[in-house]
């Protein structure tokens, strides 16, 4: 062959060599446009530069190591994700965050970030998911979000937000879940959220809100949970809203709405339909004018012909809207099926098969999770027609409740831990004989649900899986006002770990609010007289729910009952964490929380001559807490060792200045010794001392 053409060869070899290696080559880093943007974003979330010091010129945000702590990049080198939660982060959100054009999720939630929400944000076209709750930020939520017809997910609940609610959010028509509650808004709820075809949760209580709920919510397809709490709503419940949600609606504490068929609202009458006297607040936000004989806009009342006039136009208006915004709505939710296949696109960690259970269980009303297993180590395989863990046939009832209504994925449960981060860590045990360790994280549900999840080693749990399965369905069938309730389950046999899902109770636990110092008074961590009085009265109904007995209930002994098992809620309502866990716990786990109880003065002594553990025992462990919150105090004297003072004065918590009851701290002091007597049986039982608390 000529010299020439083997040259020519070798040339279109080495060409396509390149091109080859080209691309196959790695991602690119970011591009300046984006590291400047994160730059920016960065020193405006930690203005001291102590808490994100990766974050820094001269370093490539993507890379596997070296990277931005928090920053996820997709193939083509993008900024994606920012997951900056509970870092302490104190500055203010930025507008350089819309540089990020190809981010799909922002997660700055559990920080202490101040100032307004940039409306900015709006160029992020991609963005799915924003978590911005439990900050400080303030002032009024940006129209301009309603123009991200991507997002999914719009957490902005415990803020200080004002202003009305954004009409345009009702344009969001893949969003899912909307919380914007604990927050400082007004006006009315808008209508427009009636033409969100995917949403499923939407909370607005605690906030300032006024008008009627609007009856376009009731007929939303998907919805499962209504939360409007603690607002200053008027008018009739639409009808379909108790039908349709059931126990996913939450109206208290809006004393002047009425409806039929909800147990704490009055009937309505014809006053609460029109009241003639005082302009309505519509469900859109719009109220008739009011003017004065000059054109003032204030003056004398309006006749009634011209009221009912405005009501017309009104109401006519709003329907030409409404059918306009439908329309539009569905043009829009047709399209994004056709593109997506029928579903929205699934979060980052989460597979195709999780969330397309995930949008199933957003159908359903069980408040409980139910996604799919997968990497199961399963106790519940017998409940789906396997054998039946030594608890009858399959097809029992019970067992389908319990494998059905439980359920949820390892997928579901490291997303919402943002995979188990240590930022989200709320508390370690140690280890047993085995190894195993257990420990409890702080996570967010894909439907916005704040969670704790318990992560126990699988040598942490009894291995006979008929046993455990037993101790499983008792506490999923544990419900009371006063006992934290467990949400789901899920084992994995890959990771060799199982996962209990409970409700997230805000406040921390009750040994906080204890050996307050006398400087730190104005940091609300002093409870009021009153609210002490309401814990111990929780928590007394909450004992007295595990001992009783009742339909598919039986007795049970907590065994390590302490402040630190008692959970305050924002309402500072207590709830009992821990019950029924020695059911699914190793011997030598059960036994290491005995001696923590016991050195914390909560184990009553006769354990140690009998061995064994009563209703009796639980009661001591009351006393000890009665106690605590009558002196404030973690370490108290019990009856054992202790006499009443003749000024009961000398007990009660310094930090309270005089501001208690005389009477009812002597009687709850009395409570306390007869809970606390060192022989079992002239301790009361937990009814007797419910009727004993009740008088106070």
């Amino acid at each position: 062959m000529a010299p020439a053409r083997l040259a020519a060869l070798a040339a279109i070899a080495a060409a396509l060599f390149l091109i080859l290696a080209l691309g196959a080559a790695p991602a690119r880093a970011a591009d300046d446009g984006e590291v400047r943007a994160l730059l920016a974003l960065g020193a405006a979330l930690d203005p001291t530069g102590r808490l994100l010091p990766s974050w820094a010129p001269g370093r490539d945000p993507c890379a596997a190591r070296g990277g931005f702590e928090g920053v996820a990049c997709d193939a083509r080198g993008a900024v994606a994700n920012v997951s900056l939660q509970g870092k302490g982060l104190a500055g203010t959100l930025p507008p350089a965050v819309a540089g990020l054009r190809a981010l799909t999720g922002l997660y700055l939630h559990y920080n202490a970030l101040r100032g307004g929400i940039p409306r900015e944000l709006a160029a992020l076209g991609a963005l799915t998911d924003l978590y911005l709750d439990v900050n400080n930020l303030s002032g009024p939520i940006p129209p301009e979000i309603g123009a991200m017809a991507s997002l999914q997910v719009v957490q902005l609940c415990y803020n200080q937000l004002t202003g009305s609610i954004p009409t345009q959010l009702g344009n969001l028509t893949r969003l899912t879940v909307l919380a914007l509650q604990s927050n400082r808004l007004n006006g009315a709820i808008p209508a427009s959220l009636g033409d969100l075809p995917l949403l499923s949760r939407l909370d607005l209580g605690f906030n300032n809100l006024f008008g009627s709920i609007p009856v376009r919510l009731a007929r939303l397809p998907r919805l499962v949970a209504l939360d409007v709490r603690n607002n200053s709503l008027t008018g009739s419940v639409p009808a379909e809203l108790a039908a349709n949600l059931q126990a996913g609606f939450q109206y208290g504490n809006n004393t002047d709405l009425c409806g039929a068929g909800l147990p704490a609202l009055r009937p309505c009458t014809p006053a609460d339909l029109i009241d003639p006297d005082r302009p309505q607040p519509f469900s859109a936000g719009i109220s008739p004018q009011v003017t004065s004989p000059d054109g003032g806009g204030r003056g004398r009342a309006p006749s009634t012909k011209a009221l009912a006039a405005v009501v017309v136009v009104a109401v006519a208006l709003l329907a030409a809207t409404a059918v306009g915004l439908f329309a539009l709505s569905w043009r829009r939710w047709r399209g994004q099926r056709v593109v997506s296949g029928g579903s929205p696109p699934t979060a980052c960690g989460v597979t195709e098969a999780a969330a397309k259970a995930s949008s199933a269980r957003k159908s359903a009303s069980s408040a409980l999770a139910s996604l799919e297993y997968s990497n199961a180590w399963d106790p519940l395989a017998g409940a789906r027609g396997g054998a039946s863990a030594g608890l009858g046939s399959p097809s029992s009832s019970s067992q389908d409740v319990l494998a059905q209504s439980l359920r949820i994925s390892t997928e579901e449960v490291e997303s919402a831990t943002r995979y188990f981060s240590e930022l989200n860590l709320l508390g370690r045990r140690g280890r047993n004989k085995a190894g195993g360790l257990a420990a409890t994280y702080r996570g967010t549900l894909r439907d916005g649900t704040p969670v704790a999840v318990k992560r126990l080693g699988k040598t942490c749990c009894r291995q006979e899986e008929a046993e455990f399965l037993r101790g499983l369905k008792l506490l999923a069938e544990l419900r009371h006002d006063n006992v934290v309730a467990l949400r789901g389950f899920c084992c994995s046999r890959a990771r060799g770990e199982c996962f209990l899902v409970y409700d997230f109770v805000p406040n921390g636990c009750l040994s906080q609010f204890l050996d307050v110092d006398a400087d730190d008074t104005a940091g609300g961590r002093v409870l009021e007289w009153s609210t002490r009085i309401s814990i111990i009265k929780g928590i007394a109904r909450g004992i007295e729910y595990l001992h009783s007995t009742r339909p598919g209930k039986p007795a049970l002994v907590h065994q390590s009952i302490s402040a630190d098992k008692v959970l305050l809620d924002y309402t500072y309502r207590p709830l009992i964490s821990g019950c029924g866990l020695h059911k699914l716990l190793v011997d030598d786990l059960v036994f290491s929380t005995l001696k923590a109880s016991a050195a914390m003065g909560y184990l009553a002594p006769e354990y140690t001559t009998v061995g064994r553990l009563s209703e009796k025992s639980d009661v001591y462990a009351f006393g000890v807490i009665v106690l605590q919150v009558l002196t404030g105090r973690r370490k108290v004297a019990t009856a054992t060792a202790m006499q009443l003072p003749g000024d009961v004065g000398e007990l009660v918590d310094g930090n309270l200045h005089g501001s208690y009851s005389a009477a009812e701290a002597a009687r709850l002091a009395k409570i306390a010794l007869a809970c606390t007597s060192e022989d079992p049986d002239q301790r009361p039982t937990m009814e007797e001392l419910l009727q004993e608390l009740g008088t106070i």
